[in-house]
């Protein structure tokens, strides 16, 4: 019987347990989607009428402007939580100790506290201290969203990247030392790029949690995809009620559609990076350089010499 790292493979008994689990799995599924379909259309949530708001050009607008919105957050919280990562990380492994004691205490405190709670207060200080920072109209809540979001994102990517760091062999590391590199040629020449390849689906998948919680920015009323959701579901009657469950399918839908767009784009750079050329590559034979009647001459005076020494 074959086995694999992490379980025997299924005798004959457990193979007939795993197809009647799978049946019986597949028919609960259908039966929750059969039953969910039943309950909308009895509440009208099917009716054509629901459906055909997505086809009015102010509700597409605000659904596309909700998209780029989030997508702008989302682009900015991204790139800064992942130099702030790096940087945590290094200074986290720093040989100072009042740095590492920094780090680790700034790692910390905000993965400690919620999101949320980051953000709403920042924004409450943007909003308090607008015209001494410089702050005007909606960016208060974009930067309180962004920099809410780079802060505690910065913190779990920094974390990443330095069990990245830590899982590089220890030889290689005494090694580099032995070469007589310093410790910030070892740490960019040699740990950095191997924490960041071996890490990079990870730090990713991260950034996917970053797309997703751009949807906090509803909390403080800046536009993104979720508040422009929330809005049109509460501001558009259809036969006497809202459209919240289509809203809800649609935008939830686009959300899938992003986070499969991040998670397929990590798929790429993991294959990618698995195709490429490892190692050194021996070099081909040359043309001797001497002829060899002279190294049979040298070879045959070594063997006098040594002959006679003896």
């Amino acid at each position: 019987m074959s086995s694999s790292v992490l379980y025997d493979a299924p005798g004959p008994k457990a193979q007939v347990r795993n197809r009647i689990y799978t049946v019986v799995g597949s028919l609960a599924v259908l039966g929750l989607i059969a039953f969910t379909l039943y309950r909308m259309n009895a509440t009208g949530q099917l009716e054509s009428e629901v459906w055909n708001i997505f086809n009015n050009a102010g509700v597409r607008a605000n659904i596309r402007d909700g998209v780029l919105t989030t997508l702008k957050v989302f682009a900015a919280a991204g790139v800064l939580s992942l130099v702030l990562g790096l940087l945590l990380a290094v200074a986290r492994l720093s040989d100072h100790k009042s740095v590492r004691w920094f780090a680790t205490g700034f790692i910390e405190l905000f993965r400690a506290i919620p999101l949320l709670i980051t953000i709403y207060a920042l924004w409450v200080l943007f909003l308090t201290y607008k015209e001494n920072l410089g702050i005007v109209g909606e960016n208060s809540a974009f930067w309180a969203l962004t920099i809410g979001l780079t802060v505690y994102n910065g913190c779990v990517q920094a974390e990443v990247i330095r069990a990245g760091v830590n899982a590089v062999p220890r030889g290689q590391v005494e090694a580099a030392y032995a070469l007589g590199l310093r410790k910030s040629q070892v740490m960019t020449m040699l740990l950095l790029p191997q924490a960041v390849r071996a890490m990079l689906p990870t730090m990713i998948s991260q950034l996917v949690v970053t797309l997703k919680d751009t949807s906090l920015g509803y909390i403080i009323t800046y536009g993104e995809l979720l508040f422009a959701a929330r809005t049109m579901a509460n501001n558009i009657i259809v036969n006497g009620d809202n459209p919240i469950t289509a809203v809800v399918i649609v935008v939830g839908a686009i959300y899938i559609a992003m986070c499969l767009a991040l998670s397929s784009l990590a798929t790429w750079i993991e294959r990618r990076g698995r195709r490429t050329k490892k190692g050194v590559a021996v070099a081909p034979a040359g043309e001797p350089t001497v002829e060899m009647s002279e190294i049979e001459q040298a070879l045959g005076k070594g063997g006098t010499g040594g002959a006679g020494g003896a």
